[in-house]
């Protein structure tokens, strides 16, 4: 996201999405044909600016959001390994992964889920008892989530027995978003997009895009990326060449 153009891309953006619609009911809209190029010159130019400045769909939001807490995933692994090797553990990266999942998965990513997702679905009667899982599960890893931040300590890893509960509420949290991200990847998120109409989908865009806006500024999903990515840098796992099998 540019902060410069923001704005025009959000209008342009709603003016696709009301073509699209309008256009799926039959309908003829000129302002969309002229971008289309042919008649004006400039369509090649045109239809490739709009390619630029269109936003992800909901669906494609939270998944990319997910490839932020797989990364999560795999910075609480290497911990998880470190702790069982007796190996340094820098608190500050584990407090800092935590700290990311508390704001930018827990109350804005899950809360877009429970907010806008589910609520849908059990309107609709549909994948009702995916949805009660799903919601339990946020609960519960917003309490594992809660105990992380309280045990990622420099006076928690020098003890045995509390890094041994910082370690057991690592694999919990890996044990249970590894599944519970893959079924909503492929379960929830594909049902989401039939379920709805595609002019209500890209209004939930313009919805997810504004609530991320408000939360982290702009860029904000670039800059969750770059907060995991200096963490991995901490631990020494960023190279992902490193993770290729030898011979």
């Amino acid at each position: 996201m540019q902060t410069s153009d923001a704005p025009e891309r959000r209008f342009d953006r709603r003016r696709f999405v009301t073509a699209v619609g309008t256009a799926s009911a039959g309908l003829w809209v000129p302002a969309l044909a002229a971008g289309r190029g042919g008649a004006t010159g400039g369509g090649q130019q045109r239809r490739e600016k709009e390619a630029e400045e269109e936003e992800v769909s909901p669906a494609e939001d939270l998944m990319r959001e997910h490839g932020v807490l797989k990364r999560v995933l795999l910075v609480y692994e290497e911990t998880i390994r470190r702790i069982d090797a007796s190996q340094e553990v820098p608190p500050g990266a584990i407090k800092d992964a935590a700290s990311l999942v508390r704001a930018f998965i827990e109350d804005y990513h899950e809360k877009l889920e429970e907010d806008y997702l589910f609520p849908r679905f059990e309107k609709a009667g549909q994948l009702t008892d995916l949805t009660a899982v799903l919601r339990a599960q946020h609960q519960a890893g917003r309490h594992v989530t809660g105990r992380i931040l309280q045990l990622a300590t420099t006076q928690t890893l020098k003890d045995p027995q509390s890094a041994g509960s910082l370690r057991g509420l690592l694999y919990q949290f890996c044990r249970m978003y590894a599944p519970h991200e893959a079924r909503e990847d492929t379960v929830l998120f594909p049902a989401f997009r039939k379920l709805v109409s595609r002019q209500e989908y890209g209004a939930l865009g313009e919805d997810f895009e504004k609530k991320e806006h408000e939360l982290f500024g702009e860029g904000g999903f670039d800059k969750m990326v770059d907060r995991v990515a200096a963490i991995e840098k901490t631990l020494g796992i960023y190279d992902l060449s490193q993770f290729t099998p030898k011979g």
